[in-house]
């Protein structure tokens, strides 16, 4: 059977589509129908977003660095990456490559006082390469940032190419970070970097999710199992990209790759276990390309779905019965999900209290491409959920980032370097 691994239309196509303007869509009835409006384009790989409550965004682009969109719609460089241009201070160990780059980007609950704001990105400061998370001082009148602290030096980067899809350097980190609405902690989402051994280690830090304080110490009650770092809040994940929190209850919620199958979204539980060891002669498997296992069987060959997680499953409820079970699997697909948010407020109807979850779009072996945004209405107790998938106003892009902002309304960020801001109508 011919492979076809096909992602999404091309930049140069992309870019010919973009809104300078607004534009809505409607939607089936029942559910809010949107309004678009493109607040940047042409950026670099824009990859996350965090607002002050002014409407102030802060932005990482993964190959160029840290930088501020004041409410005016005016943009301030703040900290480029290694070999970065026009910033007024860059950093020669940040780096970008492959998979790897500038991530996440959260702002500390007590922004006023502190002017803290976080960033995650990969580093060569210390050989063979790490993911790290950032903590930097922002400026009053936000045009610099300052006072760089490393608060986490050891999040697990894949230094070299392995024989696997997608198996250059730099891939599976994770890194996104977002601040628990209830508990004022920072919440690090880290991946398993092709590397098997990783995600259920009780000592190395990939394939986790961090629950630390603004210093970097393990935050009380993550409840990891007996040897592990204490800065797990849950361990056995895979690419996990996006984490939210659910209005009203605040659990943490993962959105996360899935291995050729199922992209998942699993509520979490402290010092719970989401399922994914890809470590070879565990589960009945036996050896596989580089002791990893995550693409197996037939790694490059197309396979239905479930086939594939019958032999190498997403959430590994045979060999770990108590594993975290997934809320939804994207029907078994796997497509690049990236993001989450949950909406909050009446504007939304149907929508508030709902999911919405981004997919970069990857189609593999014949799956549908499926850029898109999807809502998921989450039972109570994430158990499980339906899906809508949103009518788009606008092109359809690698959506990497999904946020709700100040004013309420959602702004979702493309590969593409686009930022657009949706309304409900």
């Amino acid at each position: 059977m011919t492979r076809r691994i096909c992602f999404v239309l091309p930049c140069a196509l992309l870019s010919s589509f973009v809104l300078s303007g607004s534009a809505a869509a409607q939607s089936p009835s029942g559910t809010p129908g949107l309004t678009s409006t493109a607040v940047m384009s042409g950026r670099d790989l824009t990859w996350d977003m965090a607002f002050l409550p002014d409407g102030t965004m802060f932005f990482t682009e993964k190959c160029s660095g840290l930088s501020v969109r004041l409410p005016s719609g005016k943009i301030n460089a703040l900290l480029g990456i290694k070999d970065s241009k026009n910033y007024p201070d860059t950093a020669s160990d940040l780096f970008c490559g492959g998979q790897a780059g500038m991530y996440g980007v959260a702002i500390d609950p007590d922004f006023a006082t502190n002017r803290f704001i976080y960033v995650s990105s990969a580093s060569s400061m210390t050989a063979p390469g790490t993911n790290r998370v950032l903590r930097l001082t922002v400026s009053p009148d936000l045009t610099k940032v300052s006072n760089r602290q490393d608060i986490v030096t050891d999040i697990a980067y894949k230094p070299a190419a392995s024989n696997h899809p997608f198996g250059d350097p730099g891939a599976h980190n994770g890194g996104r970070l977002r601040f628990g609405p209830a508990d004022g902690f920072l919440y690090v989402t880290t991946g398993d970097t092709h590397n098997g051994e990783v995600p259920q280690s009780p000592t190395r830090i990939g394939g986790k999710v961090l629950r630390i304080d603004r210093d970097g110490k393990a935050a009380p009650g993550n409840n990891p199992p007996q040897g592990f770092d204490a800065r797990v809040f849950t361990y056995g994940h895979r690419n996990p990209q996006g984490i939210c929190f659910r209005p009203g209850t605040n659990q943490p919620y993962t959105a996360e790759n899935g291995p050729w199958h199922s992209d998942e979204v699993t509520a979490l539980t402290a010092g719970g276990n989401a399922g994914w060891d890809p470590r070879p002669n565990i589960g009945g498997r036996g050896d596989c390309p580089d002791n990893y296992c995550g693409y197996s069987p037939n790694q490059m060959g197309a396979m239905e779905p479930k086939e594939r997680s019958a032999f190498m499953p997403m959430t590994d409820t045979k060999t770990y019965p108590n594993a975290m079970k997934p809320a939804w699997n994207n029907d078994m697909l796997s497509q690049g999900m990236s993001s989450c948010v949950f909406l909050n407020g009446p504007q939304w109807k149907e929508w508030n209290g709902r999911m919405v979850v981004t997919f970069m779009g990857i189609g593999i072996h014949g799956t549908p491409v499926g850029n898109r945004l999807d809502v998921l209405d989450i039972k109570p107790d994430g158990s499980s959920a339906t899906r809508t998938t949103v009518s788009l106003p606008m092109p359809a892009g690698r959506f990497r980032s999904v946020v709700q902002a100040p004013d309420g309304s959602m702004y979702v960020a493309t590969d593409q370097g686009d930022v657009y801001q949706l309304k409900p109508i």
